[in-house]
């Protein structure tokens, strides 16, 4: 991978990268890559699980479920048999 140094930076700007890291539980590195990550996504970029899934069995072809029944009462699970 490729390093990029980023000079000049304003202390304020590093405050809270570094604020925000803490909070996202990341290093300031990893948070200034999820930062630059999200500043160039462009549409269609993050399709989800969705369309992950869609992607990887697409070629298998679908199939057509029932649509669950809203109206009944949850219960639990029988899990003795």
């Amino acid at each position: 991978m490729p390093a990029v140094s980023i000079r000049n930076l304003d202390e304020t700007v590093r405050d809270r990268i570094r604020r925000r890291a803490a909070e996202h539980g990341r290093s300031m590195e990893a948070e200034m890559r999820t930062i630059l990550a999200a500043a160039v996504r462009e549409p269609g970029d993050d399709r989800g699980l969705r369309g992950v899934v869609m992607d990887r069995f697409s070629e298998i072809g679908g199939i057509d479920l029932e649509r669950a029944r809203r109206d009944e009462t949850p219960r639990a699970a029988d899990f003795t048999a």
